[in-house]
Formats: structure tokens, sequence, C-alpha cells
């Protein structure tokens, strides 16, 4: 079983199955996942129906108490990704899905995450492209899209957006400060990917073929 692969069908853009193959691993029988950020706890279901030993965390009080009723028989905490209440090296498959990007002390949460991962486990990241965080689509007068501009890519900054009558905020951070703070770690980087959608309907008129929306990333721990 490719638990990788498991991993990255939760990364299609569309719902269909994500993009790329990693090598193929058979888990031991104390394999142990650790979503961070796991929301209403999606992530778990679908690596407990794979037969993975899977536990979750989340900083959202209403979004673990979601998990826990969807998924009674899985392990979900109210805990930041600052400090996750794990030993060290307890966890073979760490998954980070689009939660750096809402984490001020990001350096803090990616120690955090490479402590509780065990020697020769893997971190999957997903997040947001840093292009994207610093860019916006220019418009024609009828409002298609001419082509993407970027600016202040270096600079970090945080974005503020409303969602669903929430107030977001979002961390932009150019792609070296993520990646050096992988490395700092002892993290080794495997597999990088800029995904297009893997499958359906596209309801942005092509604009994810254009610019890639996210990357996929997987570190190893030596």
């Amino acid at each position: 079983m490719d638990l990788r692969h498991v991993g990255r069908r939760r990364l299609g853009a569309y719902g269909g199955p994500g993009p790329g193959h990693a090598r193929s691993r058979q888990p031991r029988l104390a394999f142990l996942a650790l979503d961070v950020g796991c929301g209403e706890g999606r992530f778990c279901r679908l690596l407990a129906q794979a037969g993975v030993r899977t536990a979750g965390i989340d900083p959202t009080r209403t979004l673990v108490e979601t998990a826990r009723q969807r998924h009674p028989e899985g392990l979900y905490q109210l805990a930041s990704a600052e400090s996750l209440p794990f030993p060290d090296s307890s966890h073979d498959l760490v998954v980070s899905y689009l939660t750096l990007i809402d984490i001020e002390n990001m350096g803090a949460a990616i120690a955090e995450m490479a402590r509780v991962l065990a020697p020769g486990g893997t971190l999957l990241v997903a997040n947001l492209a840093s292009h994207n965080s610093a860019g916006r689509w220019l418009k024609d007068k009828s409002g298609k899209p001419l082509g993407y501009l970027i600016d202040r890519y270096l600079d970090e900054r945080p974005l503020r957006q409303a969602w669903a009558g929430i107030d977001i905020v979002n961390w932009h951070r150019p792609l070296s400060t993520y990646m050096q703070a992988f490395l700092a770690n002892g993290l080794r980087l495997t597999f990088f990917d800029e995904p297009k959608p893997a499958s359906g309907e596209d309801p942005t008129g092509g604009k994810f073929v254009r610019v890639p929306w996210f990357i996929v990333t997987e570190w190893q721990k030596d």
C-alpha cells in the first residue's frame, strides 16, 4: 500500500486522485500518522480506512468536536501546531495540509513536526504557492484573465480576508523561507510538485493550469 499516494488523494484540486505516485512503502504494524490541522477529520478518516492508525490535532474547538462526532474511534485533540502533545519520534507519517499559511510562528510548527516524526518517517506538506499569496490576476474589461502579477514577493506579511463571516489571517512568505525552515530541522526533500487539477471541471476557467495554486513536498527524517 502506498500511503503517500493515499495522502495525495486529498490534494486533488477537484475531487479526483492527486498528482504523482511516490515509491511504495509498506507500513509497520505500529504505523502511526498525525494530521496537523486536521479540521473536521476528513484525512484522518481516509487513512483509517486504509488501515493506518491516525491522530489529528486542530486549534479550533468546533472542528475537533465535529471530527470526534464523525469518527468516534479516532484520536482528535485540541492543540496547536507550535506545541504538539506527543512524544519525540512518535509518528511515522506527519501531514500538514494547507496549515502553514495560517500559522504566524511557522518555524516553531515545522520544528514540532520534525520532533514528533520518527527516524525514516515522512512529512507530507501541501501549502499555498508563494506566488499566489504575493500576486493577483490582471483582467481585461470583460473580466477575462490576462496574466498574473506578482509583487513584494520577498516581504513576509499577514493577509487578512473574510470567509463565511470569519476573519482569517494567512501569511505570505517566499518559498525560500519554508525550505530553509525544513532544512534547518534536519529534513531531507524527497518529492516536490506543483500539481495541475487532476480531474473534473475547472470552475476557474483554467486558472489553476496557468498558475499552479499550491505545492506538494515530501520530507524524510534520517
